[in-house]
Formats: structure tokens, C-alpha cells, sequence
């Protein structure tokens, strides 16, 4: 069996760069996969997302309200099984939990008995204990053979003293349960994130009181050799590995010379799965683990990208800021046949949405209809209604592009007692076609040219501009237009009444003509003006604003190269200052090619509220 964490630093980013869920989920060909920091929220999940054929997901998101907290971490444990329903895989849970303190699934209920595990933390309210869990941060599914905590522990900055007390709070929680099944004689095992890097080997600039840190400590008191029950399955397979770490800042790009820490585990606690008599000298790393590893080649950094200040910078590099951990089981044995639990997303209505009922759905299919017939039905309307409305000078109705002719009518503007002959009432059938047809093209291109003003970006110096010969030239193009339309006609004095009818067809027809080729114009006029000038303006732009950040950019002292700048980002008196650092990865103080440290102040603020 093949167990992977990894910190996914956002589920919608890893399944982009790898086209899909599935292309994710099978490119570590593994049983059991604990994602953390998915940042999805409850309302925004989709199967795409969660699910996908041969695995079952559970997953826990972010509940809390909180400023900067919603969309923040979240977790979900995605398990590869050949049947979802009376199967012995050991891969597919036989029970699952969201969050660890036992109160999730009956925290809308009244009651406020606290589950056994939870008898020694009198001092918390059942309102804390929800608090712990409302942050999506933990899965706990139970295998048979093993209780697997699926952990993204809280990050705290030194000076966050409410933080603080979150990640003491949350780590006493999970310990007093761990604990709890560790009395019942289960095997467990944390995996995911901690956010605690245990020892000075695991952290790339420990200094000399790097051991006095509290989480450190407590993380240490959970291990074997400090009289805990936990194993740390990597050191314990390579107890003398250096730069061995998972997690690399981002802002520093610092993995390029792994400058870094291991805060990603996979703790273990329990016997070993053998029933013989003698088991002295057993344990269940020794007997079961047959590897444990840090997947280095998921680095967002790979040894071929060019680095930033070696012209990289418009090089986009993907990935998470994590590598995952994976852990290789052996002589896992099956398990009592089961079906996957009722926390799976399988079964989640905002994944798969609810299924409806017969009423419900015929319901809305007959409001439906109702609004068809009295909104977008238009053969309701009777003809007469429509020759009682106004008509423009060139023939066509003020309302014309709310309202189209009646077809059904007989195909027929006109009432048929107003037709002298057969013949004439067949011409004025297809003049209706063409009138038809002429104010649904009229009415197209109206819509399309609102459609190309919205869309089109003006920059700042063509909107103060006056377009006068594009002015000039609709002006002239259209003037052709009106003169037409002044000619008189000279009908045939023995088809009066039919010459009416196509005087009428024919005006809308050729009107439509011209105003169709006034409106062409005019984008061919827009392109060759608009584009030629905002192409010169943009280009003068950015040449100038080059020059100006070029000759104001430092130097860094130690390589001689410009610097970037940055912001501080941080609640303070310095928020929103810039300054410059150097471009350089950070790295050992030792490494010359590394960042040197340098860092200036900028001369002003760039937000100073």
C-alpha cells in the first residue's frame, strides 16, 4: 500500500497544470492521497473537483466567517479502490470523520455531551471545540488496520498572540485524541502538514534557539524516544539526512538552492500486524514500512529552469511550494467486507446536487410554458394590433426590434380585405418575408455594435481625443443614404394599389441596404484609426515608464545587479513602503551565487494609509 501528503497550496491550480483530477491522482500512482490547503469552499465544490472514477473522496472546507479565513486551508483524502460498495480493499475506509474533536457530525443537534475522549478538556466550551474544527483542517478516516488523521496544522506568525493560542489549542485537541484511540489499541497514523519543523536538521538557518520554540517541543514529546508513542517514519528510515525538506519560500525563490525546512510528517504509532508469539523487538515501521520519501521531483523548481535574475522572470513556474511525502506499506492484509462511508462525497448533495421529484419537475416545466406563452409566443398577437402602430419615415415600426411580423397570419402585414387581387396579396406575402428578415438584420447589428463599444478599451489619451474625420467620413458615407431616399417614384398607374405595397417592401429593403453598408463602415474606420494609435501610444508608454524604473533601481552590493522591489505587506508603521532587496534566490551565507542580503529603503511610500 502507497500512502502520499502532500500540500497542494490550492486543488483548482494542481488539477490545471495537470489537465485534470484524474491525470493529478494517477501521476502518483498511489492508494491513499491526503491533500492539504485545498482553499475550496463548501459553496463552490463541484465533482471535478472532488470525485472521480476508481477513487472515493472525503474532504473537509473552511466554515468559518472570519476575515482571511474563508477559502484559506481545507482537506480532502482520496482513496483508489476497484468497488466502492462490498469490497475488502484496506484502501477504501470502513468509517470517516470530519475534524478531530467528535462534534462535527452532530453539531446541529442540542446536544452538548461531550464524546469520552473529550473528558479532560474541561476548560473548553463545545463552542471552542467546533472553533477548532470550523477551519477545515483535518479528515480522520478509519482503514480497519489503521486510523489515518489526515492534518494541515495552523501557521502562526511570532508577534500573533490570538494565532497562538489556535495552534496550542488545536494541537492539545488533537493529542487528547490521538491518545483516546492509542487506549484502545489502534494503530494511527498523522500525516499532512504541521507547520513545525522538529529538529535543526529539518530547517535550512536553525539557529541557536531553535529548540525553544513551544510547538517544537510539544512535537518532540510525541516521539518514542521522548517517552512518546510516535515514530517520525522519515528519520526514522534516514536519521542522518541533510537538506532533506518539503516546504521552500515562494517570494524568496529559495528552491532554487533548497534553502528550506521539512514541516511535512507522517507519524505512526502502534504494533506491528503480526500475531506471533514472540514480538519482542517488533514495531510497526520496522515490520511494515518498507520506504519512506520526499518526492523532490514535484518542486515547482526544476534543475533546468533558468533562475529570475538570469533572465527567468518570464518564466511561469508551477507547482506548490510543498513536495509530497509518500510512504510504501507492505503485507497489509484485507479487510471484512464494506461499503464506503456516508461522509464520501458520493454522497454530498452540493457536489451531485439533489435529485428532484416527479411533481416538482413537471411543476416547473408547466411555469415554464406558462412564461413562453405570455412572453415569447408571438403568434398571440394579433395582426391588427401590429399595422395600428406607429410606422417611421422609412417604413419600418418605432418598436420594430421588440416586435416581429406575424408569421401564422397568412404571411401577411396587411389585413387580406385590403388586397384587390390574388396576386397582390401573394406579393405582399413575400414583401412581409423580406420586411421580416430586414429588421431581424437591422436588429442583429444593432445588438452586435452595442456588443463591440462595450468590449473595446479606449486608452486614456484617445478618450480625450476627438475622432473628427471619423465624424466626417459617417457623415459622407451616409449622406448618399438620405438623397436616395428623397427621390420620387413613378408607379404604373394600372398597379396603384400593388406598387403601394412594393413602394413599402421595397424602401424597407433598400433602406436596410444602406444603413447595413453605413454600419459596415464604421468598424473598418474604428480598427484602422484606434489601432494604429493605441499601438504608438502604448509603445511611446512603456519605453518611457522602462527608462524611468530602470535609472531608479539600486544595485545590490554583492553581485552589482539591479535589485527588485517590493512592498511591505505587514500591519505596521512601515505598511505599504517599498524598498529593494536583491534579485538573487536566498540561500546559505556561504553559497556566493545565493542572495547576498542587501536592502534599501525606497524614497516614499507607495500606500501610506
Amino acid at each position: 500500500m502507497k500512502i502520499v501528503s502532500y500540500n497542494v497550496n490550492g486543488l483548482r491550480p494542481r488539477i490545471s497544470q495537470f489537465g485534470s483530477l484524474r491525470n493529478l491522482l494517477n501521476s502518483f500512482d498511489a492508494d491513499i492521497l491526503c491533500f492539504q490547503e485545498t482553499k475550496l469552499r463548501r459553496q463552490e465544490l463541484t465533482a471535478d473537483l472532488v470525485t472521480v472514477d476508481g477513487y472515493e473522496s472525503f474532504f473537509s472546507c473552511t466554515r468559518t466567517s472570519q476575515k482571511g479565513r474563508t477559502a484559506y486551508s481545507g482537506v480532502i483524502t482520496f482513496c483508489r479502490v476497484k468497488s466502492a460498495f462490498s469490497s475488502n480493499e484496506a484502501a477504501l475506509p470502513l468509517a470517516a470523520e470530519e475534524g478531530f474533536t467528535g462534534l462535527m457530525s452532530n453539531s446541529q443537534t442540542s446536544q452538548d455531551k461531550l464524546p469520552f475522549f473529550m473528558e479532560h478538556l474541561e476548560d473548553f466550551s463545545k463552542d471552542e471545540l467546533l472553533n477548532v474544527d470550523s477551519e477545515g483542517r483535518c479528515i480522520v478516516t478509519d482503514h480497519g488496520h489503521f486510523v489515518l488523521f489526515n492534518v494541515y496544522g495552523p501557521r502562526v506568525a511570532r508577534d500573533d498572540t490570538e494565532r497562538t493560542q489556535f495552534k496550542q489549542k488545536f494541537y492539545r485537541i488533537l493529542q487528547k485524541r490521538l491518545e483516546s484511540l492509542l487506549h484502545q489499541g489502534r494503530r494511527i497514523f498523522v500525516v499532512g502538514d504541521l507547520n513545525i519543523a522538529p529538529f535543526a536538521i529539518d530547517r535550512c538557518d536553525a539557529g541557536p534557539d531553535f529548540d525553544n520554540n513551544e510547538f517544537r517541543r510539544w512535537f518532540k514529546s510525541m516521539l518514542i524516544e521522548n517517552g512518546g508513542h510516535f515514530s517520525d517514519v522519515f528519520r526514522a528510515k534516514h536519521p542522518d539526512k541533510r537538506d532533506a525538506y518539503t516546504c521552500w519560500s515562494q517570494s524568496s525563490g529559495a528552491e532554487v538552492f533548497n534553502f528550506g525546512s521539512r514541516i511535512d510528517h507522517i507519524l505512526c504509532a502502534g504494533s506491528c500486524l503480526h500475531i506471533s508469539g514472540d514480538l519482542q523487538g517488533h514495531n510497526f515501521v520496522r515490520c511494515h514500512v518498507k520506504e519512506c520519501e520526499i518526492l523532490t521531483q514535484y518542486k515547482r523548481c526544476k534543475p533546468e529552469s533558468t533562475p529570475r535574475w538570469k533572465g527567468g522572470q518570464s518564466v511561469k513556474l508551477e507547482g506548490s511550494d510543498h513536495a509530497p511525502v509518500c510512504l510504501t506499506l507492505m503485507e497489509i492484509p484485507e479487510v471484512p467486507l464494506h461499503s464506503t462511508p456516508s461522509l464520501s462525497a458520493r454522497y454530498t448533495p452540493m457536489v451531485h446536487g439533489v435529485q428532484q421529484t416527479l411533481v416538482s419537475f413537471l411543476m416547473k416545466r408547466r411555469v415554464s410554458e406558462s412564461y413562453e406563452v405570455a412572453h415569447g409566443d408571438i403568434s398571440m398577437v394579433s395582426t391588427r394590433e401590429r399595422i395600428d402602430e406607429p410606422v417611421d419615415k422609412i417604413g419600418l415600426s418605432t418598436s420594430e426590434c421588440d416586435f416581429l411580423p406575424n408569421r401564422d397570419s397568412e404571411g401577411s402585414i396587411l389585413e387580406p380585405n385590403e388586397l384587390s387581387t390574388g396576386f397582390s396579396q401573394k406579393i405582399v406575402s413575400k414583401s412581409g418575408s423580406v420586411y421580416e428578415k430586414s429588421k431581424i438584420r437591422k436588429c442583429n447589428e444593432s445588438k452586435k455594435k452595442a456588443r463591440n463599444s462595450q468590449s473595446s478599451q479606449l486608452s486614456l489619451r484617445s478618450f480625450f481625443q476627438k475622432s473628427t474625420n471619423l465624424d466626417n467620413g459617417v457623415k459622407d458615407s451616409c449622406i448618399g443614404f438620405s438623397n436616395n431616399q428623397a427621390e420620387p417614384s413613378h408607379p404604373n398607374p394600372q398597379l396603384i394599389e400593388t406598387s403601394k405595397v412594393l413602394d413599402h417592401s421595397s424602401n424597407v429593403v433598400q433602406d436596410e441596404v444602406n444603413a447595413d453598408a453605413c454600419y459596415q463602415d464604421l468598424p473598418e474606420l474604428n480598427d484602422s484609426s484606434r489601432k494604429e494609435g493605441k499601438s504608438n501610444v502604448a509603445s511611446e508608454e512603456w519605453q518611457r515608464i522602462q527608462k524611468l524604473m530602470q535609472s531608479s533601481i539600486p544595485l545590490c552590493k554583492g553581485h552589482k545587479e539591479p535589485c527588485i522591489a517590493r512592498v511591505v505587506k505587514k500591519q505596521g508603521a512601515n505598511f505599504g513602503r517599498r524598498f529593494y532587496v536583491c534579485a538573487r534566490a536566498e540561500g546559505p551565507a556561504s553559497n556566493p551565487e545565493a542572495n547576498c542580503s542587501y536592502f534599501k529603503w525606497a524614497t516614499s511610500k507607495s500606500r501610506n494609509k
